[in-house]
């Protein structure tokens, strides 16, 4: 290896480098895509005088040695070789942007790894990836001291990423070069980077640097460091984001990627501290920046706005008065999409129902996101709009017609919009996402919405697949057998999941299951020997089969051949499958000694890819099966440790064997899953079931605190869904508080 001391005074050695290069077991190694036997053309390639070539070796070096900001085995062992090339000059600002995001993929080395390689404890990639970084600082360092820019300005952030690991070389050269540096954003970047190897002892330079005399690219940073630093919030903080508005323009060439909106950043670094005296020092620089006579700072704290409504319970009743001037003051195209983000503030967005209303009646997608918002704050107005114009407000439909997990509100019964409804459905085309959206209206409003029967029957060929469903719903008793004819004629023509959905809902309607049975058969046959694959709907013919129950008896030869082979190896839609089969193998049998195995297949097996919902489904079955789930106890067991699946693990042991559970124990895991927002709905519902009287007063006052705490507990979900779908859940704890 090069000493370091003398590499950066020599000409690139490229035999040498090509001869360690080539001693490397590279297809050993691996990385995104594999084997990494292609990464030493890479290096070569990069290292290389031809332009072109080293463009699409560092393109193919991205997507390989850090894929979308992940790391691998191959990323570490590339590190020397590229700090080389850096160091050789060439493409030195580039390399050493790759160089600096395999840091920031890494980690610091855990202390009880074993680098030396004795065996005892395997490090981690990204550990590997951090230390190679550190390894090689002393090359990186070398061009903070550079006379390009560029080259500085990377040489900085890449050390940076070194963290606390490589604080004991990098800080000594980064406060260096930040004594001396002119440049405004080189210095930006210096000042970042000591905050992130060296926190404490930055502290002082990043107070400092917020006044007046810095330059605007150094004075945003130092803001940033204080807040990420944890420094008390100061006037001083206030008013330097105040003038230096817009902010996005001071970060456009920051190499920092992930801080490059800083009035985001800032916000959200004080609404993490979770304290009332940051909160409101978020919101008084917010309610300012919303206020301001510059569009390009209102469009920033529009963004910002609607994250703090994400985060913070109080934040839309504080913002609401700024964020409907901003809307205002914007033209008629929404220019800083305040009012499309008034939606957000949900009952206190109240006093804009007016400024939206007018907006709505309007022409285009304004209009249409106005009334969007409208549906949001006050749906019983945002109806009969919506009714004037419902074939050009699809955002408004999307938002009337309902969502997952009650994320969205729904818009009562309105007769007007109900007309419009049938209108609609009588020139409606096939396909598209139209018809889902008018059926969830129908479907939620019941049979007040039986005279939109004849449409419906009249696209019922054009949508075999939507619209049977919604007949049931709305179906008024005198138009029954009517609306039992066209579906028992959809039985008999079209592919056999339209078919199977005919036939269910003739029998919700009117029990019949004589069409069913037939069909059920038809598709349980073709998949004999597990689904291995079929695109038959084996789970949907499961379902409706074990919705009839034990009149379905005749199906239990073919429901057992369907099952996958014991032991296959199954992915998610063939264990859905299974489970299903399972279900209805007890409901029509009584007998779980069938599904008892299935399950515990199902429920054994979590190391698959994007498994959550198909363990729910198999622990929902186990509940259902009560005490004969006793041999699950283990399965589920294990589930519990997982907050995600602690809910639906929790419920079935409760009826599998409730005498074998700490009921303390569970609570408290019941109330970590809803804490961090891994399942909180699930969790809320269980604590219910299990019985809020039976809590400790510490369990008492933790689900106490979900109803009243600031720090929204639902913190995913669809865009503009989540600050709905918490309150809903906030509703629920506090309902259930006061039942007590």
């Amino acid at each position: 290896m090069i000493d370091a001391m003398d590499f950066d005074r020599a000409p690139f050695r490229d035999e040498l480098f090509h001869a360690e290069l080539d001693a490397q077991p590279w297809a050993s190694y691996t990385h995104a895509y594999g084997s990494a036997e292609d990464v030493p053309g890479c290096l070569r390639a990069l290292a290389g005088d031809d332009d072109a070539a080293a463009e699409e070796a560092q393109s193919e070096l991205y997507g390989s040695i850090l894929h979308q900001g992940s790391v691998y085995e191959a990323s570490a062992k590339a590190v020397p070789f590229l700090a080389r090339i850096a160091a050789a000059g060439i493409r030195t600002a580039d390399v050493l942007l790759l160089i600096g995001g395999i840091a920031e993929g890494g980690t610091d080395p855990d202390p009880g790894s074993d680098p030396a390689g004795s065996g005892a404890v395997r490090e981690s990639d990204e550990a590997a990836c951090r230390r190679a970084v550190v390894a090689q600082l002393p090359l990186l360092l070398a061009s903070v001291e550079h006379e390009d820019r560029a080259v500085r300005q990377a040489a900085a952030w890449a050390a940076g990423w070194t963290g606390t690991a490589g604080a004991a070389l990098a800080v000594p050269a980064l406060r260096d070069r930040a004594a001396v540096e002119k440049d405004p954003l080189v210095r930006a970047e210096l000042l970042t980077s000591l905050v992130e190897s060296d926190p404490e002892g930055s502290a002082s330079a990043a107070a400092g640097a917020v006044g007046p005399d810095s330059p605007p690219e150094l004075r945003i940073a130092a803001v940033m460091a204080c807040a990420d630093i944890g420094l008390p919030w100061t006037r001083d903080h206030h008013e330097a984001v105040l003038d230096l508005l817009p902010l996005d323009r001071l970060a456009a060439d920051r190499y920092d990627h992930s801080r490059n909106e800083p009035l985001h950043d800032i916000c959200l670094t004080l609404l993490d501290r979770d304290t009332e005296a940051d909160r409101e020092a978020v919101f008084a620089l917010l309610d300012a920046a919303l206020r301001s006579a510059d569009p390009e700072a209102r469009t920033e704290a529009v963004w910002v706005v609607t994250t703090a409504c994400e985060l913070s319970r109080s934040a839309p009743a504080r913002l609401a008065p700024a964020l409907i001037s901003a809307a205002a003051e914007d033209g008629p195209d929404d220019e800083t999409g305040a009012l499309s983000a008034l939606g957000r503030l949900g009952p206190s967005g109240a006093p804009a129902a007016d400024l939206l209303a007018a907006r709505a009646a309007g022409d285009g997608d304004t209009a249409d996101r106005a009334l969007e918002a409208l549906v949001a704050i006050d749906p019983v107005r945002a109806a009969s709009l919506l009714a004037r114009d419902l074939e050009r407000r699809p955002r408004a439909l999307q938002a009337a017609s309902g969502g997952p997990a009650d994320s969205l509100p729904v818009v009562p019964y309105d007769p007007e919009l109900l007309a419009a409804v049938r209108r609609r459905l009588a020139t409606m085309e096939p396909g598209g996402t139209t018809p889902f959206r008018l059926t969830a209206l129908l479907a939620s409003w019941g049979p007040d919405a039986s005279d939109a029967v004849p449409e419906l029957l009249a696209a019922l060929p054009a949508h075999p697949r939507v619209l049977p469903k919604a007949l049931v719903a709305v179906c008024p008793p005198g138009r029954r057998a009517e609306v039992a004819d066209a579906l028992r004629a959809r039985t008999g023509t079209g592919p056999a999941d339209e078919r199977i959905e005919a036939a269910r809902a003739l029998h919700e309607l009117t029990g019949d299951h004589g069409s069913l049975l037939p069909l059920l058969a038809e598709v349980l046959a073709g998949s004999a020997g597990g689904g291995g694959g079929s695109a038959e709907p084996i789970r949907e013919a499961a379902e409706a089969a074990a919705a009839v129950g034990p009149a379905a008896a005749s199906l239990v030869p073919a429901l057992r051949a369907a099952l996958n082979s014991p032991g296959a190896e199954r992915n998610n839609p063939q264990m859905d499958d299974d489970i299903a089969l399972a279900v209805a193998l007890h409901r029509i049998t009584g007998d779980a000694a069938e599904a008892v195995p299935v399950l515990a297949g199902v429920l054994g097996d979590r190391d698959g890819l994007w498994r959550r919902w198909t363990l729910v489904r198999a622990a929902a079955a186990a509940e259902n099966l009560g005490p004969a789930a006793r041999p699950l106890v283990p399965v589920l067991k294990a589930l519990l440790a997982d907050p995600r699946q602690t809910p639906s693990a929790a419920l079935a042991l409760r009826a599998a064997a409730p005498d074998d559970l700490d009921a303390g124990h569970v609570a408290g895991l019941l109330l970590d899953a809803a804490e961090t927002g891994a399942a909180p709905f699930e969790a809320v519902d269980a604590l219910v079931a299990f019985g809020t009287d039976a809590l400790s007063d510490e369990h008492r006052a933790r689900f106490t605190e979900l109803g009243e705490r600031d720090r929204r507990v639902v913190r995913s979900g669809l865009d503009g869904t989540v600050e709905i779908t918490d309150e809903r859940l906030r509703a629920r704890v506090r309902a259930a508080v006061r039942s007590r």
